[in-house]
């Protein structure tokens, strides 16, 4: 038989994606079409750029090439278990490493991911298991008998090696504990160490049965997912969480499972419960009950209502889906109410306890159970009622809520304010947190739904937008940390554009010498662009040959116009606000705060750069805590400096801290898609760097001055405008000599465009 010629069977497939990987090893080539048959299957476009990205970091660790065959492998059945953002997780997860003395664990560190992935289903599961892994390498590596050294971790290997058994005996809250224990205990031996992690000694196999308790979500998603589709003709995505692990700031609350437009949360684990039920029939209640809301469940207006009145609508309609349910599935009755607590009656003291919760469980108990043994003259009668209803039909939330609004009208009590809640016999664990009951028009005041309403605020302020994640430099480790703050972005609100006009009429004077100092730097060349549908003037040489066309048959061109603009300047710019609490001060022997400086600053120079016909943009940024850096678009590049700006302008408030890096990045990350010869990005504030989760007060101007440096590497120039008196002390060491400090200011609004006309003329 006559062979193809080698270049025929050497031909890549795929020459476009071969190209984006940045790795050169011989054995490479053998490899990669097939590696790409299974990425172009899982990934997106977006998706197999990132992984190519993610293989070249990898390539470039120094490592060899297994380690790159490993990634390029297993990555797509990775993403197709907990999403697309795990490539390049994994990616800077590798790189991280390559920078330590574990070095040698990477090709562990990858081979245990398709298990965890498989095991843990959910990104944020494969995230808080690599979050582990990594707090061991840092709580292990380097530290022997109190002696800093550049050893590796001695039981990382082992540790990794173990994954897959490890996620299925235990969950991975079980699995932290075993971590944090065998830490504890052996981070100073590491003989008995590496016993540990390797499951060798008796106390590792003893805390590891510890651990091991009830039904793991994982071991049983197959059987939940058949549940589902044959008995609610469901296809939800189920997502499962973490009952066990604590992240910063986290409020001490008990995790509830909730369902939203990416699927059903449910917990990792569950315990069978005391009463026989299984931890099985236990997952099977949670999605029952959660499915029966995705079908007889409305929504309602949660303004309209107190806090009491909400949880008394949410517990009848649970009462209300749950008797659906069980109409429709009466093995289900049974199931639910061998999971309901039946509180004691006379347990809750209304002379020191609030019972508001007690009352209402007992009115669902009631409800679901016509034959309760309570007294209550209201229970029995609210019940009653809400069996009339129920016999009429499926009823309706809207006469659950009246229901709800009616008892707890006729029974609060003054006792139900008080701090010192009833929880006994309370909780009823099977049922949802009924956040989809929910239409938010204002934020709630009620504390006990700060956190669902907070994150409610951030998704509004962002139009759902998902938080952009941006590393933040360690200069105490030399290292980044990867994907360490989210940034939420959105379109700052409106407010009177007439307060702008009248600060600009205010410094009438000020503007008009501004306006004859710009006349000079404003470029006098003019160029005509020919081929405009819209412009100044007509194209005659385009216009008769379109005429020509016309007459001939031919359809004419339309761009018969053409317009002017300058030529000889070329700039693009982006003015970053500092929006932190501190601006609302006013300075010593001023009679404005310092935001209002800012503002009538803001609006000279930008009335300044729109004269000038320079692009400009103009954004604020704050932070609370580096979960949720804030960025606040006041002016895009292609907008007008016109009324709908002016408003936006006159409606920034000051709040929250300093987290300026990720702002730098972010403003950055916009400006450096500007076709523009020269980029300028100035940073007005009144203050150092800080945060209030930022225990260093070094870490954050660190930082900032890593950005700057990033930010001069892409081609983008930074200037930093400071209103801090002190600003000696730290602003030479983020923006070396790009800086200039107002001691006066009141002079802002003089300053701040003069400053711009000396930095861009």
């Amino acid at each position: 038989m006559k062979k193809a010629p080698a270049e025929t069977i050497d031909e890549c497939r795929y020459p476009a994606y071969r190209s984006a990987l940045k790795c050169n090893f011989p054995q490479l080539e053998d490899v990669f079409d097939d590696c790409m048959d299974e990425a172009v299957k899982s990934l997106s476009e977006e998706g197999i750029q990132a992984y190519l990205e993610g293989a070249s970091l990898v390539c470039m660790i120094g490592r060899g090439f297994e380690p790159v065959l490993v990634y390029l492998e297993e990555v797509p059945q990775i993403c197709r278990k907990v999403g697309e953002q795990a490539a390049e997780k994994i990616a800077q997860s590798v790189w991280q490493i390559s920078r330590t003395p574990n070095g040698v664990a990477i090709l562990s560190f990858l081979q245990a991911l398709p298990s965890a992935a498989r095991r843990l289903q959910s990104q944020q599961q494969f995230d808080d298991y690599i979050e582990i892994v990594f707090g061991f390498m840092e709580a292990t590596t380097g530290s022997i008998h109190g002696f800093h050294t550049t050893i590796p971790s001695p039981a990382l290997t082992d540790l990794l090696d173990n994954t897959a058994g490890l996620l299925s005996q235990v969950s991975l809250a079980g699995l932290k504990n075993w971590v944090d224990y065998g830490v504890r205990y052996y981070s100073d031996h590491p003989e008995r160490q590496k016993d540990y992690f390797s499951l060798q000694s008796a106390d590792s196999k003893a805390i590891l049965q510890r651990e091991r308790h009830g039904t793991l979500f994982a071991d049983n998603q197959r059987r939940l997912d058949m549940y589902l589709k044959s008995l609610w003709g469901e296809k939800q995505q189920l997502v499962p969480y973490s009952t066990g692990l604590a992240t910063d700031f986290e409020l001490p609350l008990k995790p509830r499972p909730y369902f939203d437009s990416m699927g059903m949360r449910i917990p990792d684990v569950l315990d069978d419960c005391s009463n026989g039920v299984s931890g099985l029939d236990c997952y099977r209640a949670t999605l029952a009950h959660m499915s029966a809301h995705r079908r007889w469940s409305g929504k309602i207006i949660v303004d309209n209502y107190s806090p009491f009145q909400r949880i008394g609508i949410e517990c009848l309609e649970d009462c209300r889906v749950d008797t659906l349910a069980g109409r429709r599935y009466p093995g289900l009755h049974k199931l639910f109410m061998a999971l309901h607590p039946q509180p004691v009656e006379d347990a809750c003291d209304e002379e020191i306890e609030s019972c508001i919760r007690q009352r209402l469980t007992m009115l669902s108990y009631a409800c679901m159970n016509p034959e309760h043994p309570y007294k209550n003259a209201d229970i029995i009668e609210f019940s009653a009622r809400f069996h009339t209803i129920m016999a009429e039909g499926e009823s309706s939330l809207k006469e659950m809520a009246a229901l709800a609004v009616s008892f707890i009208a006729r029974t609060r009590r003054q006792s139900d304010q008080s701090p010192n809640m009833h929880f006994t016999d309370t909780e009823i664990d099977y049922r949802d947190d009924n956040r989809h009951l929910w239409i938010y028009i204002e934020e709630s005041d009620d504390e006990h739904m700060f956190e669902r309403e907070e994150q409610k605020r951030i998704d509004e302020e962002t139009h759902q937008l998902p938080p952009r994640h941006y590393p933040e430099w360690d200069y105490r480790d030399k290292n980044y940390r990867p994907d360490w703050v989210s940034l939420y972005e959105n379109l700052h609100p409106s407010g009177s554009a007439k307060k702008i006009d009248g600060l600009l009429k205010k410094h009438a004077a000020l503007a008009k010498r501004l306006k004859q100092l710009l006349e000079l730097l404003k470029p006098q060349n003019f160029v005509r662009v020919r081929y405009q549908e819209e412009g100044s003037e007509l194209d005659l040489d385009i216009a008769i040959r379109s005429l020509i066309d016309f007459k001939s048959g031919v359809t004419p061109d339309p761009r018969i116009n053409m317009s002017h603009k300058h030529d000889g300047r070329n700039i693009a710019v982006t003015l970053l606000l500092d929006l932190s609490a501190s601006l609302d001060e006013i300075p010593t022997g001023c009679s404005q705060t310092i935001l209002e400086l800012s503002q009538e600053a803001v609006a000279l120079l930008s009335m300044a750069i729109d004269e000038l016909g320079d692009p400009f943009a103009i954004a604020g940024f704050s932070s609370n805590t580096r979960h949720h850096v804030r960025y606040q678009h006041i002016k895009g590049f292609n907008e007008k400096w016109d009324d709908e700006v002016k408003s936006r302008l006159a409606a920034i408030k000051a709040g929250y801290s300093t987290r300026m890096g990720a702002a730098m990045r972010h403003a950055g990350h916009y400006l450096s898609h500007q076709q523009s010869d020269k980029k300028l990005l100035l940073i007005l504030t009144d203050g150092e760097p800080s945060d209030v989760d930022a225990d260093d007060a070094r870490l954050l101007i660190e930082d900032t001055a890593k950005a700057v440096k990033e930010l001069d590497q892409a081609g983008i120039y930074t200037y930093c405008i400071n209103l801090d008196p002190d600003a000696d002390d730290y602003v030479q060491d983020i923006f070396g000599n790009q800086y200039s400090v107002i001691d006066n200011v009141e002079k802002l609004p003089e300053k701040l465009p003069q400053l711009f006309m000396a930095l861009t003329k």
